[in-house]
């Protein structure tokens, strides 16, 4: 799962006065020599905005884009992605299971960044630590979501985390057991938080160990420098397992969360590639060839907190989702491609529940109607008026929908008062984490294919299920869902899941998200086909 910062945190005031990060006076001097003897110079230095200044370095203790972003770069699990997004051998050169219950995984020839071997006990540590409560990962239910046996009970206190299902066979062979059959397994082992981590480094610094001056990585890239709210400057890893085929040697990211702000330095020469944040009427004045717009595995939705009044009350719950007009929100405010949602799980996934609930096809006279009459119900008018606050995250695309949504809702219903409330990202995630709002700007964006990526965020225990909704139904029914012989049987129970998530309304589904970049045109590999949104600097070249 990544917690979608789409996706977008504070402005941190970095302004156009910083140099070209990453170049500077080396690239001067570069430049300088290579014209002094004739040559043509080689740009070697790419640099991205990666959206938002991240929390850590470390894959275990981080749960945004952002973080996800930079995990990617540094970090290999047993298994990736291609620059499609299809799944790829990682660390694992193969897999096999007879059962998709035990699965044994055999791995490559790599090395750490210090140079030492990468060993099946390293990803035995590694999966050990994201289930100890002592290391508290903020998503080790993902874990739990994995079906890795022992893991809930880990969590929970009750089982050491020696008694997870993991063990190294030998150096070279790893075996996962699983509490139950999981078929998408290896798809759901690329995701950045199960990525390995090395075990003598972490032992060595505890939780330093993920300081620049300390970490030690197994990916293309590892990081040279980092100043907090100006940039972090990456070189490429010698040790990587793939290092010759690494075409770019220097990355450089920045921490912009302002659309505008990211498309200025853009056209200033100072980017590559933009984040995906880009408001739709300043992409408009882009070229065409240089905007590169993909489906995304993201739902964007407003997340109700069900243990917070006013919306502890379904009935407030069910009148909101169904008084906002999707229609306008996508094609007059958000405007680059998105389409309304009506469930959790994107349409572009695979199995999907395809649900349609019966409200959807009613006018919007109608949907008013009904949230009137349900909001009248639980003694909201006129005269006691529903008042409460909705918060979003720094971005101008965040702030438009959000200010739309109170428009449109306001607009409908007449007796609602909204309260905008901006937060950037590290204290927002921290209101949302420690419930304390009462409707929050949310989005989720899924870590393989398949609709369960989506719907255990809803689970009692699900990571990312800041709104606290809890349902025993949903729950029992989420289990029965692996235990199905085909993809079609599979579908059937995700769509009797989105059904129980339309009745109960823990979240107001608003619309499913496009990835939107501006990319420079001399960069090379850049593709629009993957969903997933798992960029890597590896996948690129300059032309």
């Amino acid at each position: 799962m990544r917690l979608s910062f789409k996706h977008t945190a504070t402005a941190l005031a970095v302004g156009l006065s910083v140099a070209l990060v990453g170049c500077g006076a080396d690239k001067s001097a570069e430049t300088t020599s290579a014209k002094s003897a004739g040559a043509t110079t080689t740009k070697n230095t790419l640099t991205i905005n990666n959206g938002a200044e991240i929390s850590s370095l470390d894959p275990h203790k981080t749960g945004g884009v952002p973080e996800s972003g930079v995990a990617r770069q540094q970090f290999v699990g047993l298994t990736t992605t291609d620059a499609d997004g299809n799944l790829e051998a990682g660390i694992a050169k193969s897999w096999e299971s007879k059962d998709n219950i035990v699965w044994t995984f055999q791995l490559r020839d790599a090395k750490w960044s210090n140079g030492e071997p990468i060993t099946a006990q390293d990803f035995v540590f590694s999966f050990q630590r994201m289930v100890d409560p002592k290391t508290a990962a903020n998503f080790a239910n993902y874990v739990v979501d994995a079906k890795f046996l022992n893991a809930s009970d880990i969590i929970e206190g009750k089982k050491a985390p020696s008694e997870l299902g993991v063990k190294a066979i030998d150096d070279k062979t790893l075996e996962i057991t699983l509490s139950e059959a999981v078929p998408f397994l290896p798809e759901m082992l690329t995701y950045t938080a199960m990525r390995v981590v090395p075990q003598k480094a972490v032992e060595q610094f505890g939780d330093t160990w993920a300081k620049p001056e300390n970490i030690v990585v197994n990916g293309p890239y590892i990081i040279k420098e980092w100043k907090v709210g100006e940039k972090m400057v990456f070189v490429k890893n010698p040790h990587y397992y793939d290092a010759d085929k690494v075409a770019i040697d220097n990355l450089v990211l920045l921490p912009i969360d302002s659309g505008q702000a990211d498309l200025a330095r853009y056209q200033a020469g100072e980017l590559d590639i933009t984040y995906t944040d880009i408001p739709s009427e300043m992409l408009a004045t882009i070229k065409t060839d240089e905007v590169k717009t993909s489906p995304s595995f993201c739902s964007y939705y407003y997340e109700m907190n069900v243990n917070k009044a006013p919306f502890d009350d379904v009935r407030v719950r069910r009148a909101m989702t169904l008084a906002l007009d999707r229609d306008i929100i996508t094609q007059k405010v958000a405007g680059r491609g998105e389409t309304p949602a009506y469930q959790m799980t994107p349409i572009v996934t695979a199995t999907n529940p395809n649900y349609t609930p019966q409200w959807q096809a009613w006018d919007k006279a109608k949907r008013i109607e009904e949230a009137k009459r349900l909001l009248n119900e639980a003694g909201y008018n006129e005269q006691n008026p529903l008042k409460f606050e909705l918060l979003y995250n720094t971005s101008e695309n965040h702030k438009k929908v959000a200010v739309a949504a109170q428009s449109l809702w306001q607009e409908a219903l007449g007796f609602v008062q909204i309260t905008l409330s901006n937060q950037e990202w590290k204290a927002y995630l921290a209101s949302r984490r420690n419930h304390e709002h009462q409707m929050a700007r949310a989005a989720w964006c899924g870590d393989y294919n398949d609709p369960a990526t989506f719907l255990n965020v809803m689970r009692t225990e699900g990571s990312g299920n800041y709104g606290d909704y809890s349902s025993k139904e949903y729950d029992t029914l989420l289990k029965t869902a692996l235990t199905t012989k085909t993809a079609e049987e599979r579908a059937k129970v995700y769509h009797q899941l989105e059904g129980i998530l339309d009745k109960d309304t823990p979240n107001v589904w608003v619309y499913y998200q496009v990835n939107a970049r501006v990319v420079k045109p001399d960069v090379q590999g850049y593709s629009t086909k993957d969903a997933l949104g798992n960029w890597q600097a590896r996948h690129w070249s300059f032309k």
